[in-house]
């Protein structure tokens, strides 16, 4: 069995970490075919995950993702690209739209003739 521990600290606060938990399990039953069930606590949810292969949880506390999860013997095989792409959807879902800067409207220096 192949084991995968990965572990995204953010800022965001607890409520704002449940909606990307949130967002993060239905990509996994959409995606992946996971069976996905939500507990949320008070200082902390859990985000159990299960499918053919796979079990694991998401923990999602208020500056903390923190997911392991066991992969039996045939999707083993297969882990570094599973790490790959829960990396990657984990990332996209944390990262935070850059905030476009605003143009700045610069005077033209006036000539003296």
């Amino acid at each position: 069995m192949a084991d995968l521990y990965i572990v995204r600290d953010h800022t965001l606060g607890l409520a704002k970490a449940r909606k990307i938990a949130f967002k993060w399990a239905e990509q996994a039953e959409n995606d992946f075919d996971m069976q996905c069930s939500y507990s949320e606590g008070k200082l902390e949810d859990e985000v159990d995950f299960v499918r053919s292969g796979v079990k694991g949880r998401l923990l999602v506390t208020k500056d903390r993702f923190e997911l392991q999860a066991h992969l039996g013997f045939l999707l083993g095989a297969f882990k570094g690209s599973i790490e790959a792409e829960i990396v990657k959807n984990l990332d996209a879902l944390l990262a935070t739209p850059s905030t476009p800067a605003k143009a700045v409207a610069k005077k033209r220096p006036v000539k003296k003739a």
